[in-house]
């Protein structure tokens, strides 16, 4: 395939991916849903990389929902493992591109370990400024919103006064709303993902699992990505 050239298309200032079809990949290949996890994780710094370099300032990955603790013990536990490996091994990958990591989610119930790992890469990641990716680990949308809630109540301001923009700074992280999101595998659902910044956001839904997901998939999304009208409820001028 031709290189795409950037230069003729939008970019979008943040990108939100669901990190989708692991188990599936790895099922079609006669492999272990670990092993399928195992190569989405392979996957997913290359892509990281890839997609800041190409303009974009903020990627978010939701790789492991609220939800996700109720699947099989033993892939809960391989998933924090692979959490724990990646946050420690690749940290001079963090440093050497110049990547800002923050975390979206609750603690509770991850590991201590877990928790360890990601504190530790957050802190040496902080003052990094070349593109933030934003793990969202331990996450679930309504989660997110209620506990801005919480934190608006505790806070003891006038919500009278209290706007948008003023809500998004009691999220998880104060990041801009997503331009564009992607869910791999073919599945059409929100899954609970980002909820407040995804609200105006274009959607794009390709077939490919994410450990296929590659380079040149992400440029056929920029195309599309390029090609949408965004409206923000407003009506097209002829």
């Amino acid at each position: 395939m031709n290189e795409v050239d950037y230069s003729q298309l939008k970019i979008p200032t943040h990108v939100g991916i669901i990190v989708d079809g692991n188990g599936r990949w790895a099922k079609e290949r006669g492999l272990t849903r670990l092993q399928g996890h195992d190569a989405g994780f392979e996957n997913l710094k290359q892509l990281a990389q890839y997609i800041l370099k190409r303009g974009v300032k903020v990627l978010s990955l939701y790789v492991f929902s609220t939800e996700n603790f109720k699947r099989a013990e033993e892939e809960v536990n391989h998933l924090m493992d692979l959490f724990v490996i990646m946050y420690k091994k690749n940290l001079h990958f963090f440093m050497e591109n110049n990547i800002k990591v923050v975390f979206s989610g609750r603690n509770e119930p991850l590991p201590p370990r877990v928790i360890k790992a990601r504190d530790e890469l957050v802190e040496a990641t902080k003052d990094n400024a070349g593109g933030i990716v934003n793990f969202c680990m331990n996450y679930g949308g309504r989660a997110e919103i209620m506990d801005a809630v919480k934190k608006i109540a505790k806070s003891g301001i006038d919500v009278d006064t209290l706007a948008d923009e003023d809500f998004r700074h009691y999220l998880y992280q104060d990041l801009p709303d997503i331009d564009l999101m992607i869910r791999t595998s073919g599945e059409l659902r929100l899954s609970n993902f980002l909820l407040w910044l995804n609200s105006y956001a274009e959607f794009y839904f390709p077939k490919t699992k994410f450990p296929d997901f590659h380079e040149a998939d992400f440029d056929q999304a920029i195309i599309e990505y390029t090609s949408r009208d965004r409206r923000f409820g407003g009506i097209k001028n002829n």
